[in-house]
C-alpha cells in the first residue's frame, strides 16, 4: 500500500508545514496499520509547534471541518468526508522538547512509529522512511501490546482500557508486565470520565472475541472497576438447570453469543446486527452488553425453599439495574431502551419453547412486545440456553428450544417482507362509534382489535366496531 498515492492530503500538510517552517511527523496507529496492511482512515501528527494553526489551515485548504480537541495542549482535528468515507487528521504539539522524548510519553510501543513528512517523495519506499525508536516493529510483528514505560498508565489511566480495546481491534496479546501493572493500578481508572471509558469498552464489544477479553479484564480486576454493578453476580449460585454461578454463566453467554454472531451469514440478519443504534455503536455490540447483564437481577431476587433456588422477577429487577448502568455509561436513550428490552424479555423465548408448538396468540404477542428486538432477544436466548448445562437440562429440551427460536426468526423475517399492516379502524372511528372522548381504554381497544384481526378472528370494520362496543360495555 502506497501511503503517498493513497492519501494525497499528506502532500497538502507537507506544503503547509514548509510554509510555516514547522516540523510535522506522521505517528502512531496509522503507521502501525500501514505496516499490518489494515485500511486507513485516521491519521495522527506530532507537530513541533503551532498545531492548532496548522490544522485550521488544512481545514481551509481541503474544505474540511476544524475541531479543537484540547486547546491547552494544542490538539485539533480536521475531518473530511469523501465519497461516503470519513477521513480524520489529528494534530498535537510535542509534549516534550524533542520527538524522541515525546514518543517516550506515548501509550504502547506499537503506536510509536514515526515518519517525517519532509521525507516523503513521489515513488519512495515508505517503509524505509519510517523510524522506529521503541521496538514498535518487533512488537507489531510479534502481535504484542506493550506499555512504553511504567508511567504510561499514570499519565492517562484510560490507557489500561485502551490496551484491551487494541487487543479487540488488532487481535494482539497484551504482554505480562503490562497486564501486571494494570492489575496493580486498576483503581486509577475511576478518575477517567465515563464518556472515554465507554468508547474503549465498545471496541471490546465489537470484537469477535468479546468474552475472552472481558474474562481477561475480569481476571485483572479492571472490569468491576469500570462497571461496579457486575460484582453482585460474583459467586451467586444457581439451581439445577445451571452448571455455573451467575457471573460465570453470564460470561459464557457472551462467549456463546460471540460464536452465534460470527457464524451468522444470512444477509438480512447480518444487516440487522450491523445496524447502528446510537453513538456509532452496532446492535451486535449492544447485544453482547445485554448478554453480560441479562441475569444481573438474580442476586437481588434469589430465594431458597428447601433445596430449590428461585429468582422470580429477576428480569424486571435486571431492567432497572441496566437502566442505571446505561446512564452511567452515558449511552443514548435508544441504546438504553434496547438493553432494557433485551434484559426484561430474555425469558420470553424460553416460555414459548415450553410448548411443542406455541399458539398464534403467544407468537403474536411476543412479536408485538419485542418490536424491533425480536431477533436480538431470540439470539440472546439461544446463547443463554447453550450456556445452561446443569443436571436438570436435557439435550432434547435444548434442541427443541433451538428449533423454536430459529423458526420464530424465519417467521419474523417473512412477516417483515410482507406489506405493512393496514388497521381496520383508527382511534377516531372508535370514539365516534362509542360517542366518547380519548382515554386509555381507546388504546386497549385498538390493541385488541389488531390482535383479533391478525389472528383472523375478525375481518371487517363492522366486526371491529362490534368488538369495541363489547369491550366498552356499550
Amino acid at each position: 500500500m502506497e501511503l503517498l498515492t493513497e492519501h494525497p492530503v499528506l502532500i497538502d500538510i507537507q506544503k503547509l508545514a514548509k510554509r510555516k517552517r514547522i516540523k510535522v511527523y506522521l505517528v502512531g496507529g496509522c503507521l502501525r496499520d500501514h505496516i499490518i496492511g489494515r485500511p486507513l482512515s485516521d491519521f495522527d501528527f506530532a507537530v513541533s509547534c503551532g498545531a492548532l494553526k496548522l490544522a485550521e489551515a488544512l481545514a481551509d485548504e481541503i474544505r474540511g471541518a476544524y475541531i479543537v480537541l484540547d486547546e491547552d495542549r494544542g490538539c485539533a482535528r480536521v475531518a473530511k468526508k469523501v465519497k461516503g468515507q470519513l477521513w480524520t487528521y489529528d494534530f498535537a504539539e510535542f509534549r516534550a522538547a524533542t520527538l524522541e522524548e515525546d514518543l517516550a510519553l506515548r501509550d504502547f510501543t506499537i503506536n510509536t512509529l514515526t515518519l517525517d513528512l519532509n521525507d516523503i517523495r513521489p515513488g519512495m519506499d515508505l517503509n524505509a522512511a519510517i523510524r522506529d525508536f521503541k521496538s514498535a516493529l518487533k512488537d507489531i510483528r510479534a502481535g504484542v501490546i506493550r506499555r512504553v514505560s511504567a508511567r504510561s498508565f499514570r499519565d492517562d489511566p484510560l490507557r489500561m482500557m485502551r490496551a484491551f480495546g487494541l487487543q479487540a481491534n488488532l487481535g494482539f496479546e497484551i504482554e505480562p508486565r503490562t497486564l501486571e501493572q494494570i492489575a496493580r493500578e486498576k483503581d486509577s481508572i475511576r478518575d477517567v470520565s465515563y464518556e472515554r471509558i465507554r468508547e474503549e469498552l465498545f471496541k471490546v464489544l465489537e470484537s469477535e472475541k468479546t468474552a475472552a477479553i472481558l474474562r481477561s479484564m475480569d481476571k485483572h480486576e479492571l472490569l468491576d472497576r469500570v462497571i461496579p454493578q457486575v460484582s453482585v453476580m460474583y459467586n451467586c449460585k444457581q439451581g439445577g438447570y445451571h452448571h455455573l454461578d451467575v457471573w460465570e454463566h453470564s460470561l459464557e453467554v457472551v462467549h456463546q453469543l460471540d460464536l452465534i454472531l460470527s457464524d451468522e451469514t444470512d444477509p438480512e440478519i447480518v444487516k440487522y446486527l450491523d445496524a447502528v443504534i446510537g453513538g456509532g455503536h452496532s446492535r451486535r455490540s449492544l447485544m453482547k452488553l445485554a448478554a453480560l447483564f441479562h441475569d444481573i437481577g438474580k442476586p437481588d431476587t434469589r430465594q431458597k425453599k428447601g433445596e430449590r433456588l428461585s429468582f422470580h422477577g429477576h428480569e424486571n429487577v435486571g431492567r432497572y439495574i441496566v437502566k442505571g448502568i446505561s446512564k452511567m455509561l452515558r449511552i443514548s436513550t435508544r441504546e438504553r431502551h434496547l438493553l432494557e428490552d433485551m434484559v426484561q424479555m430474555h425469558l420470553r423465548p424460553g416460555y414459548l419453547s415450553n410448548y411443542k408448538t406455541p399458539s398464534e396468540r403467544m407468537v403474536y404477542r411476543y412479536f408485538r412486545d419485542a418490536g424491533d428486538e425480536v431477533i436480538s432477544i431470540l439470539l440472546l436466548s439461544l446463547a443463554d440456553q447453550r450456556s445452561t448445562r446443569g443436571p436438570l437440562t436435557t439435550e432434547a429440551d435444548q434442541a427443541h428450544h433451538e428449533t423454536i427460536c430459529r423458526q420464530l426468526i424465519e417467521r419474523y423475517l417473512e412477516q417483515k417482507r410482507q406489506k405493512p399492516y393496514v388497521p381496520l379502524v383508527n382511534g377516531r372511528d372508535i370514539m365516534k362509534a362509542l360517542k366518547t372522548e380519548g382515554s386509555p381504554l381507546i388504546g386497549q381497544i385498538l390493541d385488541e382489535i389488531q390482535e383479533q384481526h391478525v389472528l383472523g378472528k375478525i375481518k371487517s370494520k363492522a366486526q371491529a366496531l362490534e368488538l369495541a362496543r363489547k369491550m366498552a360495555g356499550a
